[in-house]
């Protein structure tokens, strides 16, 4: 019997190529995608370098990379340096800031969101003169979410950041801490229009050296603040930022802070504004727990005992003349022998107790304290009738 089974149909080779030739195409089309956003990557930074320059924040790569092929981008920046100039209420101040290296990153499908990765160390100098300050961290990170021209938020991590300062071949510490962080973003408004800007700045296990004995044993700070009064975002000399504030009648609002240091601890909330000076006004509401434990820290006692140069007195208690304290001193001495050292040695004391007359009693977490006003009138800092401090114009 003959087979009269039909032979199968052989069906057209080409059909077995359309899937990898479509993929051919598909990465071929992706790679000449990704060359041609690589390009722009260089192209974009220029623009936005050029942009913040005319800002007085002068950036440079002495070499930029692009890698990160196929789904992200990687833009490595070698001998990175910024230098700022008209920042600060002194036209002429020049400051220049340099590092290794700067690695961005973005991936192809969160294009919106940048991490930057720093490599330690970082150098700080003046105009013209050898760097004066190290800088140095274990880790270093910042994010930004949104487009580069307008964020929507960003933050900026160090881990184990330090600072020395440097004279010639001696480095000496200045700062310390186990970890320093800051966060901020839009509130309100947008950076074209009328921004209101939170920001958060939290920091443990700090130490800072060379200013007040104080501060050089370990300390937390967490301050959250609320800026309002900009008109927008965008790059501009801060002297020029500070004058635009100014006159919008813009403020900060502290809206929290909180300070500890062993067993002493402090909160503050509070408004702070500029006035047409360029000088802070405002006052914060503190309540402060442990603060008898502060006072001898100040070194009043010593100070009394050596003597009170002028321009102590003038800072800590304006209109009190030195030559009065030691006539006091003497004038007691005359009258019962070993009175004034008695009243120099008790210092302390006094002026604790002149302090707990500042404010009322209050209670800060399950511990006793005081509550009263930091104010700040024309730039000085006020505690109560004490002048404890003088910030400078900002322009």
């Amino acid at each position: 019997m003959p087979d009269t089974t039909p032979a199968p149909r052989r069906r057209p080779l080409w059909r077995l190529f359309i899937m990898p030739a479509l993929l051919v195409v598909a990465a071929a089309a992706w790679s000449a995608f990704w060359f041609y956003a690589a390009s722009e990557v260089g192209v974009r930074a220029d623009a936005w370098a050029a942009q913040e320059a005319k800002s007085g924040r002068v950036y440079a790569c002495a070499k930029r990379e692009v890698a990160g092929f196929p789904f992200r981008f990687e833009v490595r920046c070698d001998d990175a340096s910024v230098a700022l100039v008209s920042q600060t209420a002194d036209a002429k101040a020049l400051f220049t800031a340099r590092l290794g290296e700067i690695m961005v990153i973005a991936q192809i499908y969160q294009p919106k969101l940048l991490i930057a990765e720093f490599k330690a160390p970082a150098t700080l100098a003046d105009r013209g003169q050898p760097p004066s300050m190290k800088v140095n961290w274990t880790s270093g990170r910042s994010s930004v979410s949104g487009l580069p021209d307008i964020p929507q938020r960003a933050s900026i991590v160090f881990e184990n950041p330090s600072i020395d300062r440097i004279n010639g071949p001696v480095q000496t510490p200045l700062a310390r801490a186990g970890q320093a962080q800051l966060h901020g973003r839009f509130a309100e408004g947008s950076a074209q229009d009328n921004p209101v800007i939170e920001t958060v700045l939290q920091i443990s296990g700090g130490s800072v050296q060379e200013v007040h004995p104080l501060l050089a044993a370990p300390f937390d700070v967490d301050v959250q603040t609320r800026l309002s009064g900009l008109k927008d975002f965008k790059p501009k000399p801060w002297p020029e930022r500070f004058r635009e504030l100014q006159a919008a009648g813009g403020r900060v609002e502290v809206v929290r802070s909180r300070v500890q240091q062993g067993d002493l601890v402090s909160v503050a909330a509070g408004t702070l504004s500029l006035n047409a000076q360029g000088r802070i006004d405002g006052e914060l509401q503190m309540t402060v727990a442990g603060i008898e434990k502060v006072i001898p820290a100040l070194g009043i006692e010593k100070m009394l005992e050596e003597g009170v140069p002028q321009a102590t007195l003038d800072r800590v208690a304006p209109g009190v003349k030195s030559q009065d304290l030691n006539n006091l001193f003497g004038a007691l001495d005359r009258a019962i022998p070993g009175l004034g050292k008695v009243v120099k040695q008790n210092a302390n004391t006094g002026v604790a107790a002149g302090i707990n007359a500042l404010g009322k009693e209050a209670e800060l977490e399950g511990k006793k304290a005081r509550a009263f006003p930091l104010r700040f009138v024309d730039g000085a800092v006020f505690l109560g009738p004490l002048k404890v401090g003088q910030i400078p114009p900002l322009f």
